[in-house]
């Protein structure tokens, strides 16, 4: 038996692991896991997610060797093959699908799952632009594009974002997120419960607009109901409030403060009421409170970004950060100084948006990705760019966007897919080829993206846990192998300068990249550093004074009035009333849930069913629809049915679903999902609700409940 130090790469928060280890037969087996009290940013806490990280490594469902999908009379059969196989033919029938129909004939769908991975980050990004393809889609525009759009037109890049200093606040408002169940989004932060309570104990106060009763919002000092969808009147009013009784305070850095002043003039709190819900004098104290917190932030998340007013929401929550004196300030919204800097070394690019539209609806690239609303049209559509082959990497649209119905019978016409994925899920199960990488406890780890979100600066380097299963290959090997095979085969080659550094790269293992890139960090973390401190360097609390120069804008400004955004008022503007007794659909997330998957995993589905529509009492009396009785929703697009349960935590009006269920379909080999109660969210979304980035609208749904 032996203790070995891991992290838990689920989801955002990167929680440290201590892991005990012991032989079994011819390899090792997890048999306990904890959190590491050594951690500096976790400091022991552990979620149901990383207690149960070894369950998906020992899953008998997961794929271990690549297959190959063979038509049968009744379904399809899955044939192991050997590697090189395998990579020959998807470089083949890639190639062919590009030489007969153009490079946008190849369509790519990246999963939330590529943010969490080291080897994507390092080699399977560059993979991906070798392509050539203009049909690039990733789960970015299914929950968080407004967060990017809006940094790169305000900051100047897409991943400039800011972190609320959550262990210095004394004022924290938090609208559309959950961190209670999800230890922060966008904000990792990790062991939430405790950071809570620590705010709580210096006299801070939590403030949670939200439309459920969250978790998060059961744990505040306030808790407020708010239409869905409706939150943008709600957080320009509070804008307005701020200019009308001269609370506002200008950074000297920033621009076009009298623009936001007459853009948000018409938006008074009492405006806000009716279409909120959320009383003006609410709406005013809050404002007033926010101005007068001697450190203070604004927070949100999936419920802001999600609706047709995301990026609105997203703007003004800048901009309330920013003229109350909160931005880049302690205790309120700031940035991190990560010791390997993604967006400072351009490893992360600064982002760009609208260069080119989506050959159906015309609809906006950003950072050289559509909006995933657009994939199902562009399969479906013939002429020239249609998508006839698909490359997905760890990503499961069928269930994550919306309509996914729609998409999974669109999958089934293409002429070649492959996937990159250790499951036969709702989606891969439609691929021709599925290559399968190892696990997190199988590979190096270091975490990119979530040390520049973090609320706290730290650096770690976490080490295999596990030797690699003989004969598998790590995702940066599969795009490696993806990378150069395809170089040589597709038509249009890249000019040789850039094919050549890309070769380098792919060939250039990614714990080498990381020492190369910690060298260039200047902070004076290295990789024998690192591994010599296996729980991670502490590099302290997030700093103040990072703006101007950390601005990516050519002149170092802030601009606080983008065009996209003011544009979009007129469009809010036009919003009508709700209809009296109308029902609308809002997600919501589960600690012991991640997105689409883990539910293969029986550790993390035990007690209480949780796939169950959340409805107000009213609303199910005022259509005679007992508690615990089956349900049919219906919306534009689909319908479903399920359970429904009762509850006073939901606003009246409003109904709830749980993201990432529904895997009962015919092919998927979960064999514990398969058998899970529960429906997708996404068979009742609407690709035509969108935000004016892109991104899905998947909250505030119009739906329709009946007995079933």
């Amino acid at each position: 038996m032996e203790k070995r130090i891991g992290v838990c790469n689920l989801c955002e928060a990167i929680c440290g692991l201590e892991l005990t280890v012991e032989a079994d037969g011819d390899g090792e087996r997890v048999t306990a896991v904890r959190g590491n009290p050594a951690d500096p940013l976790s400091r022991g806490h552990i979620c149901p997610k990383g207690v149960a990280i070894a369950d998906i490594y020992h899953d008998p469902d997961r794929l271990r060797r690549p297959v190959r999908r063979v038509p049968m009379a009744e379904g399809a059969q899955w044939v192991e093959i050997e590697w090189e196989e395998a990579f020959d033919l998807v470089a083949d029938e890639l190639a062919r699908v590009v030489r007969d129909h153009g490079a946008d004939a190849l369509g790519v769908y990246l999963g939330n799952p590529n943010s969490h991975s080291l080897g994507f980050m390092t080699h399977g990004i560059g993979m991906v632009k070798s392509l050539g393809t203009r049909n690039r889609f990733s789960a970015t525009s299914v929950d968080q594009l407004p967060h990017q759009v809006v940094a790169h037109l305000m900051l100047g890049h897409q991943m400039l974002l800011p972190v609320p200093d959550l262990d210095r606040t004394s004022f924290f408002l938090v609208v559309g997120a959950n961190p209670m169940a999800s230890n922060g989004s966008l904000m990792t932060a990790p062991d939430f419960p405790r950071r809570l309570r620590d705010l709580k104990a210096r006299g801070g106060r939590m403030v949670v607009l939200d439309p459920r009763r969250t978790e998060t919002a059961k744990a505040a000092a306030e808790h407020v109901f708010v239409r869905p969808g409706s939150d943008a009147f709600v957080l320009l009013a509070m804008l307005q409030v701020l200019f009308a009784e001269g609370l506002v305070t200008v950074p000297a850095y920033a621009d076009d403060v009298e623009e936001v002043r007459a853009a948000v003039a018409e938006f008074t709190p009492e405006r806000a009421e009716l279409r909120s819900g959320v009383p003006a004098d609410t709406v005013r104290r809050l404002a007033r409170e926010l101005a007068a917190a001697e450190s203070g932030v604004v927070y949100g998340r999936v419920g802001v970004s999600t609706h047709p007013f995301g990026s609105v929401c997203v703007w003004a929550i800048t901009c309330l950060n920013a003229l109350t004196g909160h931005l880049d300030r302690e205790g309120g919204a700031m940035f991190t100084s990560p010791a390997i800097d993604a967006v400072g070394t351009g490893l992360i690019g600064p982002g760009h948006f609208d260069l080119w539209r989506s050959r159906v609806s015309g609809l906006p690239e950003s950072a050289s990705e559509l909006p995933v609303a657009a994939l199902r049209e562009e399969i479906d559509t013939p002429g020239p760019g249609q998508i006839r082959a698909m490359l997905t990497i760890g990503g499961n649209p069928v269930l994550s966007t919306p309509d996914g119905a729609a998409l999974d019978r669109s999958l089934g016409d293409l002429e070649f897919m492959v996937a990159v994925d250790p499951f036969v899920n709702e989606t891969t199960r439609h691929a021709d080829v599925i290559l399968p990488p190892t696990t997190i406890l199988e590979r190096d780890h270091y975490d990119v993206v979530f040390h520049l979100l973090a609320v706290r600066n730290t650096a770690r380097f976490t080490p295999a846990v596990l030797a690699k299963d003989p004969g598998g290959l790590h995702d940066w090997e599969i795009f490696r192998e993806l990378g150069l095979r395809l170089s040589s085969r597709l038509p249009t080659k890249m000019p040789l300068k850039k094919r050549l550094a890309l070769q380098a790269r792919l060939r250039t293992s990614p714990t080498r990249l990381v020492s190369l890139l910690l060298r260039r960090g200047g902070t004076g973390v290295t990789l024998g550093r690192l591994r010599a401190t296996p729980e991670g360097i502490d590099l302290g609390p997030l700093q103040a004074g990072r703006l101007p120069e950390a601005l990516h804008t050519p002149d170092k400004r802030l601009r606080l009035a983008p065009s996209l955004v003011l544009e979009d008022l007129a469009r809010l503007d036009e919003v009508a009333d709700p209809e009296p007794g109308q029902l609308v659909l809002i997600g919501r997330r589960h600690q012991r849930d991640c997105n689409s998957w883990l539910h293969n995993t029986e550790r993390l589905t035990r007690g209480r069913p949780r796939h169950q529509l959340l409805a107000h009492p009213d609303d199910l009396a005022a259509r005679g629809i007992p508690d615990g009785s089956r349900v049919r929703i219906s919306s534009r697009v689909g319908a479903v049915e399920t359970d429904v349960v009762a509850t006073e935590d939901m606003m009246p009006g409003v109904v709830s679903l749980p993201h990432g269920y529904g895997h009962d379909r015919p092919g998927v080999l979960l064999a514990h999902a398969s058998n899970l109660p529960g429906v997708s969210l996404n068979d009742l979304t609407d690709p035509r609700l969108l935000d004016v980035s892109g991104n899905a609208a998947l909250t505030g749904v119009p739906v329709n409940v009946s007995p079933a």
